[in-house]
């Protein structure tokens, strides 16, 4: 379940807990509608936690023995940091 379908979640069960005065036999409709937007609140807040720990941050620095040097020499090390929390699991 995505952001669209958390918002639409949340949605219904506002529209049930707050819009709907109607009575049935052993259905309470209030607590459904917030039921809704509990799960709903939950699966956005999961969704957008999951979506945040997929980012992937590259950090790339040169060095050379020259700090006057406008251009770095061939011989020039590149170090490239990546880190993500989830390289190795799969999808």
């Amino acid at each position: 379940m995505g952001i669209g379908a958390s918002v639409f979640m949340l949605a219904v069960g506002a529209i049930i807990a707050f819009a709907f005065n109607v009575r049935v036999g052993w259905l309470d409709l209030d607590v459904v509608g917030w039921v809704l937007m509990a799960a709903g609140a939950f699966w956005l807040t999961l969704t957008l936690t999951m979506m945040n720990r997929r980012r992937t941050i590259v950090r790339s620095s040169q060095t050379t023995t020259d700090p006057y040097a406008a251009v770095p020499p061939p011989a020039t090390r590149v170090v490239e940091e990546r880190s993500s929390y989830d390289v190795d699991r799969p999808l």
